[in-house]
């Protein structure tokens, strides 16, 4: 498992040949020839392994079949040796007695070492054996004494190298982004949906209620109790699968791969300044070979929707329901809603039977007295009161969405055209679409020069003429998003800023504003809110999640000074920005911006067509923080937002 410290032998699939996988038996053999190099092997040997883990990856025929035949002898790479254990592993499910020697006596520190980006088995092996570093606690502690640099081949640049590999390492395991944590979470509850004996499944845990980040994988699966057994067992022969923690009837609980993904994973286009801040190309190989825990729980159907609403969580929202419960003289759990006189002692399923009934969550809510609450706002932030009351909103959906302005092209950082981002803004829907490249401070970003940046505008202001002029319901809006620089000025003289139709003020160079106290960057931004031609305060903390905290800055001040704008007629919205790697303006705040009726504006800060997409992420964001469709500027027409910037 790489990045997931350490290295496994897959459990056999419990009915018949083949025992494994294509998929796990390339991964076997790679996982064998990195602890051959661990320990001193001949390098022609561990050469083998890595071929033909190469080889079967990229097998198209069926493996069964080629072992059952004896075929697999034939192919290129493919020894008597390595076939006859490949053969054994297959056909007889049992993996040979060298390979599990290699996996049970190598230290397990040293495996672990193994997930640090570009740190390979071979400098593993010298620094043990001339240092003793034996675990990521002792490299660690190695590189901070000085020990690492002195040796032949190493240097300072891979002492430093190494210790930011431990902590990127650190933050890749603790949780993963919303983002990367759905799609595993998607591709896996597909598959199980698809099996015979299935009548649903569903994501549960903190990736339903839409967490920016995400632990384990909860999955909540209905079948009839005597389907249990073979539902399990053909789950746990769907690909995608690294290991096995331990399997029953009613609980699954496994490791998932990159394999789930039948198309591969990719994270596709990431912004340099974003790139920078989680780890850069060691990030993209930590997540290329990447793992998440999951636990998979089997329900007879009449139980599932309380099994689905204590795995959705949250605890709190949980403790507060329970409560409603033993004030009505019921027991809530994952198995039913039962009165207390009926239950008595008992426990679980024997207890289940005299529950009320229930065929989905909203009964539920309905025996409590409350109105159905969608699970992202499950987080006791008041929608327990506001289901009683009736008064839960009614939140963003993906269909209110009609443009975005924070969007980039080739003119700066973007690897798309304007015409190409126009093409897909009006392909997904959208009646307007903003284009703001970067301004000329942020050099790692290619800002744009006033010049091209005007130039820009004019090709935008044809395009929207010929649009009209063909009766074309779509709309380009021209902005900037401006560096905010010392004394909270734009980075572009007024005179240009005034012939946009608005401009996003944004923080990049998050070194001088993490240095600085939270006043002085309170103080700041607002004088850059001051200035006529700010418009929207772009992802207003500058946190990159799992790779950066954000500056110090007392944001209910800042929006409380937004508001008074607003209330005096002069347009100022606060970014919430849809990058899955951002999500800034947390959630949190959402519902403070619109009590105070500051405008939110969804935007995905697209650096191309695909990340226009990430909107999504976006309003997944601000439905967790309340927002309706009113409170956000991508539900106005484009001759709405005109008359708004205007």
């Amino acid at each position: 498992m790489a990045g997931g410290g350490g290295f496994v032998l897959p459990k056999a699939r419990p009915k018949g040949p083949p025992y494994f996988s294509r998929n796990q038996v390339a991964t076997v053999l790679h996982q064998v020839a990195v602890l051959l190099e661990l320990n001193g092997a001949n390098v022609f040997r561990v050469r083998s392994y890595q071929n033909a883990s190469r080889m079967l990856g990229g097998l198209t025929e069926d493996l069964g079949e080629l072992v059952a035949t004896g075929r697999l002898f034939d192919m290129k790479g493919i020894g008597k040796g390595l076939g006859s254990a490949l053969t054994q592993a297959i056909g007889e499910g049992r993996w040979p007695s060298d390979w599990q020697d290699l996996h049970e006596q190598t230290p397990k520190g040293l495996i672990e070492m193994l997930g640090i980006p570009g740190l390979g088995p071979k400098r593993i092996k010298l620094m043990n054996e001339k240092l003793g570093v034996d675990s990521v606690a002792t490299l660690k502690q190695a590189a901070l004494d000085g020990l690492i640099a002195p040796m032949k081949g190493f240097g300072e640049k891979s002492q430093n190298r190494m210790l930011d590999g431990i902590e990127l390492l650190a933050r890749f395991r603790a949780r993963r982004r919303l983002d990367v944590g759905l799609k595993y979470g998607e591709a896996f509850q597909s598959k199980i949906a698809a099996l015979d004996g299935v009548l649903k499944a569903q994501l549960a845990g903190s990736a339903r209620r839409r967490k920016e980040t995400i632990g384990d994988l909860d999955l909540v699966v209905a079948v009839e109790s005597e389907q249990h057994e073979m539902v399990s067992e053909a789950i746990l022969g769907l690909p995608g699968i690294a290991d096995v923690k331990g399997a029953g009837d009613s609980k699954i609980s496994i490791i998932l791969d990159t394999s789930v993904f039948e198309g591969g994973f990719t994270v596709g286009h990431i912004d340099p300044n974003v790139l920078e801040a989680i780890g850069g190309d060691d990030y993209e190989q930590l997540e290329s070979g990447g793992t998440i825990d999951a636990q998979v729980r089997l329900v007879p159907p009449e139980v599932f929707p309380f099994t689905l609403a204590y795995f959705t969580g949250s605890k709190e929202h949980n403790i507060a329901m329970r409560q409603r419960a033993i004030d009505r003289g019921l027991k809530l759990n994952e198995f039913g809603l039962i009165p207390d006189e009926k239950a008595g002692d008992l426990k679980g399923m024997a207890a289940a039977k005299f529950s009320l009934p229930a065929t989905d969550e909203a009964d539920i809510y309905r025996h409590l007295e409350l109105d159905w609450v969608t699970p992202e706002l499950r987080e006791d932030t008041g929608e327990i009161a506001a289901a009683e009351s009736s008064g839960l909103p009614s939140l963003l959906t993906g269909k209110d969405i009609r443009g975005a302005l924070h969007n980039h092209t080739t003119l700066s950082d973007g690897e798309a055209t304007l015409e190409e981002m126009a093409d897909t803004a009006r392909k997904m829907g959208w009646n307007w679409l903003g284009i703001a490249d970067h301004s000329p401070t942020l050099k790692i970003a290619n800002g744009a020069s006033a010049e091209d940046l005007l130039s820009q505008g004019e090709t935008i202001r044809q395009y929207n003429a010929a649009w009209k002029e063909e009766g074309v319901d779509f709309k380009l809006f021209h902005g900037v998003e401006s560096d905010i620089l010392e004394g909270g000025k734009l980075d572009h003289p007024d005179d240009v800023l005034e012939q946009l139709d608005y401009t996003v003020a944004s923080v990049h160079a998050l070194s001088k504003w993490k240095a600085r106290d939270e006043i002085q960057n309170t103080e700041e931004l607002i004088r850059c809110i001051d200035h006529p031609s700010t418009t929207v305060l772009g992802h207003p903390t500058g946190r990159i999640l799992q790779g950066r905290d954000g500056y110090e800055v007392d944001l209910f001040a800042i929006l409380e000074h937004m508001a008074e704008h607003n209330d005096e007629g002069r347009l100022k919205a606060v970014e919430l920005n849809a990058s899955p790697y951002r999500l800034d303006l947390d959630w949190r705040l959402c519902k403070h911006a619109k009590g105070l009726g500051v405008p939110v504006i969804i935007n995905p800060d697209a650096h191309s067509i695909r990340g226009l997409a990430d909107v999504s992420y976006g309003v997944m964001a601000a439905r967790k923080g309340w927002i309706e469709s009113q409170n956000v500027l991508n539900s106005l027409s484009a001759s709405e937002l005109t008359q708004r910037l205007a």
